[in-house]
């Protein structure tokens, strides 16, 4: 009898677990319904330059021995702001943004960059060598654009971007897809604005997505893929399952000894 009953709890379990592993994997699921036209990608995708990024410059014209003194090392006293990066064929000069937002570059010396994207540092910084040098061609590249994806994805980890204009979906494709137990519809994302931590949803279900202004990553952003509830309940079920198997073991394990016990001392 306690057999059938075990049995019966057996498959009542898997008929639950059956029917709640019905869910959703469908991204812009409500896209059919709107106009063809979903409406305008945010246009500032650009990504501001921040404390402690690392920037590439490089300084050239016409007449590469007029700009050479721009790209110099710094060889002043104190803490130094920049290293060089061999990237063939050419080297790079590589700058980090101090706490107060600036750079030392040589012969123009401070110029502040937080809070600017790359095409308007490379504006100032063109400007200010346009002093001294015919059309000068200056390039600001963003070496430490990272994010982080975590969570249900198949392949979690940190992200080394190599352009600025990368989206969540993006980040999706380079962390290779959700997995089936990643929740869709709650997308966490972690970004740090003016120094504080904040925190938005993103529904990858709504085809509106494609339309707001957390589509466009930043560097260092955290995404997080939630669990959905199928792998929540089966986690819970197993651990619930593992315990009762664990009592029950214990409570074979003792009868066993005392039936041993019983056997003995009758004999």
């Amino acid at each position: 009898m306690n057999i059938k009953v075990l049995l019966t709890c057996c498959i009542a379990a898997l008929l639950v677990s059956c029917s709640s592993s019905k869910q959703n994997l469908t991204y812009f699921e409500n896209i059919d319904s709107l106009d063809t036209k979903i409406g305008s990608f945010p246009a500032d995708y650009a990504v501001k330059i921040d404390v402690d990024d690392e920037l590439a410059i490089t300084i050239n014209s016409t007449v590469p021995e007029a700009t050479a003194p721009f790209n110099m090392p710094l060889s002043n006293t104190g803490t130094r702001t920049e290293r060089t990066i061999q990237m063939s064929p050419t080297t790079l000069q590589s700058y980090i943004v101090d706490s107060n937002g600036d750079i030392f570059l040589p012969v123009i010396g401070k110029m502040h960059a937080a809070g600017l994207t790359t095409r308007q540092l490379g504006d100032a910084i063109t400007a200010e060598v346009e002093k001294s040098v015919r059309n000068p061609h200056v390039r600001v590249q963003l070496l430490n654009f990272r994010v982080n994806v975590l969570g249900e994805v198949n392949k979690p980890g940190a992200i080394a971007v190599t352009k600025e204009r990368y989206t969540i979906l993006d980040a999706i494709a380079d962390a290779q897809d959700l997995t089936n137990y990643g929740k869709r519809e709650n997308i966490l994302l972690i970004r740090e604005e003016d120094g504080v931590a904040t925190y938005h949803r993103l529904n990858l279900t709504d085809a509106s997505l494609l339309t707001s202004p957390y589509f466009y990553l930043r560097q260092n952003d955290v995404i997080y893929v939630e669990p959905n509830k199928i792998l929540t309940d089966n986690s819970k079920y197993n651990q619930y399952s593992g315990y009762k198997l664990s009592v029950i073991s214990t409570v074979v394990s003792a009868l066993s000894v005392i039936a041993s016990l019983v056997i003995a001392l009758t004999r």
